[in-house]
């Protein structure tokens, strides 16, 4: 593979950290109040990202690091840039400047780089003093923070650009600049504000640019503001999906609802799952859809405000819901006229073409060039919600048992992004995709979608690429005989669901999210524990709700249970815990005893006695 070369065509320094040793947090020399926060979080051993790049950020350098979203980036650039600004407070007790700048692709990143600084903090006092500009505040709050110069300011770069154009942000004391998710800042739409910025930023400021891929996008930014930078590429045992199950259904449109009823109903698969659907109608619909059935699930989706969006996943997180269906809208965004999409898939052959004579020095810079060039038939600039949000990419979900790819991405790119979601930290996972063959498309019309009408040939590239990544993606068998037998009770339900419904519902949710976010976010703040009652799952009751379908009979049930339905056994994962609660075990098994009484129960009439 070429390496590739500098403004002074010099090869850039590339390090994939597998010759150096893992440090510990110890050896770092770190402020004794970082230590203490570090112990407090339960920070014991560095990941592979921090080991490699906090002991070079203290070195002064320019990282380019690729690593994948959950894998500790956020610590292993926040740790460097407290540990300077502590040190330069220590240098200079008076010195009041903004001196890092932190810009990522969205709200809920901001939100959660927020946290992560304020929990590292947390034992620095007025020390560190960090502000988040993506919060909705009046542009007088924001210039009313901003003037008291906070050390760390985390925002998105259209938020960023907006304060330094009306002079309330201050950018020439910038020490250290982060651009994280670096791939989806100028895929975004950011182009304009990065360029403006990239005049603003002092020359000579440290850069940290973290990435999960090496894109072309990623290599502008590096040409913007890095001097020389140490190329991290960081490759974990699970990355890209190697901890996942990759398995595939190929259905109708209509027998998507039909195996998502089964494998929920019946506990074909148990835990946390992320349900990704292609745009915000499909959310509602199959929410409306599972609470036929008494299954409750949450949405998320761009519509949402941002507190609502980010209490979502906080929950999701701590495992108040188990089911998330989400609308994965920067897969589909521009045009979607089919001329276009036959130059991108055109283009994009011709590119696997090349690959597949060896023309190309990298494969997966290859891919993304070509997925590029598609995408340039077809993108438009975004829109304000549109750059906030983001599902595949970005927001950190923790364990998740399975991602259920219920309408399949529009890209094998997007496909590797969201089965990341799952599959982390050791743990086992699996990804579930349906897959409409093309005789099956327009079918079913009250379900039907434009995009089915290209599913086997974007199973056809998902299925190279994981091939290329070393995973296969394996055919999951259900027994449709025994599938069958539910399908009357599957066509009750969606009769109910009916697009009148479904934007009821829709405008509803939205309705009573933008109450919860606005109106009573001041009562939450000084009520914590009423937020923690909070929750996102309700039912809508949009549709018909038909009492009959909550309760699965008997005689529905196959003779071997759950595996007459399926004979695979990679969906049962569970991470939350299965046992019984021992108190309620305990009762019940002192109920059952009743004193010697059969059945535990007590006839009052039998035991009364007559005072004499």
């Amino acid at each position: 593979m070429k390496r590739k070369l500098d403004a002074n065509d010099i090869p850039s320094p590339e390090a994939t950290g597998a010759d150096s040793k893992d440090l510990d947090f110890e050896a770092l020399n770190l402020d004794p109040r970082l230590r203490q926060a570090l112990i407090k979080e339960k920070f014991t051993k560095p990941t592979l990202v921090q080991s490699k790049a906090i002991p070079l950020a203290l070195e002064g350098k320019d990282i380019l690091a690729r690593a994948k979203t959950g894998s500790g980036k956020t610590a292993a650039y926040v740790l460097p840039i407290l540990q300077a600004i502590l040190q330069q407070k220590t240098a200079v007790p008076s010195l009041k400047a903004t001196t890092a700048l932190i810009l990522v692709p969205t709200r809920e990143l901001a939100e959660q780089v927020q946290k992560v600084i304020m929990s590292f903090a947390a034992f620095c006092g007025k020390d560190i003093r960090s502000v988040n500009l993506t919060q909705k505040v009046s542009d007088e709050v924001q210039r009313s923070l901003l003037a008291d110069f906070p050390d760390i300011v985390v925002s998105t770069p259209t938020r960023v650009d907006s304060n330094v154009n009306n002079s309330a942000l201050a950018l020439d004391k910038i020490t250290h600049l982060v651009i994280d998710e670096a791939d989806l800042v100028l895929s975004y739409g950011y182009d304009e504000e990065i360029n403006a910025l990239s005049k603003a930023i002092p020359r000579g400021a440290q850069t940290f640019l973290m990435s999960a891929t090496l894109t072309s996008e990623v290599d502008t930014l590096k040409d913007l503001y890095c001097r020389n930078p140490v190329i991290l590429k960081l490759e974990e045992k699970e990355e890209k999906g190697a901890g996942v199950s990759q398995f595939v259904v190929k259905c109708a449109e209509d027998e998507k609802f039909l195996l998502t009823y089964v494998i929920f109903k019946l506990q074909l698969i148990k835990g946390k799952v992320i349900i990704f659907v292609q745009d915000v109608d499909r959310c509602y619909r199959v929410k409306l859809f599972l609470e036929q059935f008494g299954l409750k699930s949450c949405v998320l989706n761009s519509e949402l405000p941002i507190n609502s969006r980010i209490h979502v996943v906080e929950e999701f997180n701590k495992g108040v819901y188990d089911i998330i269906v989400a609308a994965d809208e920067q897969e589909v965004f521009g045009t979607t006229k089919s001329k276009k999409r036959e130059v991108k898939e055109t283009e994009e052959e011709q590119e696997d073409a090349k690959e597949e004579m060896g023309d190309s020095d990298d494969e997966e810079a290859t891919e993304d060039k070509s997925e590029k060039k598609g995408q340039t038939q077809k993108r438009r600039k975004m829109t304000g919600k549109e750059k906030d949000y983001s599902i595949a990419r970005g927001v950190d979900f923790q364990n998740v048992a399975c991602v259920l790819n219920f309408d399949l991405p529009t890209s094998s790119k997007s496909y590797t992004h969201r089965i990341g979601r799952t599959g982390r930290a050791g743990k086992a996972g699996m990804a579930l995709s349906f897959v409409v063959p093309a005789e099956q498309h327009g079918k079913h019309r009250p379900t039907s979608i434009p995009s089915t009408k290209h599913d086997e040939t974007m199973l056809a590239k998902i299925i190279k690429r994981q091939t290329k990544l070393g995973h296969e993606v394996k055919p999951y068998h259900f027994e449709m005989t025994q599938v069958d037998a539910f399908r009357y009770r599957m066509t009750d339900a969606l009769r109910a669901v009916t697009r009148l419904a479904v934007q009821e519902a829709r405008g509803r949710e939205i309705r009573q999210e933008l109450i919860k976010s606005e109106k009573l976010k001041r009562h939450f703040e000084d009520n914590p524990d009423e937020l923690r009652q909070l929750r996102h799952d309700g039912e809508l009751r949009a549709a018909r709700v038909q009492a009959h379908l909550k309760h699965v009979p008997d005689y529905l049930m196959p003779a071997k249970g759950r595996k007459g339905i399926s004979k695979e056994n990679a969906g049962y994962v569970g991470f939350s815990s299965t046992k019984q609660n021992r108190i309620r075990k305990a009762r019940d098994r002192n109920r059952a005893r009743g004193k010697g009484k059969a059945g535990g129960k007590v006839d009052p009439l039998k035991t009364f006695n007559r005072r004499k």
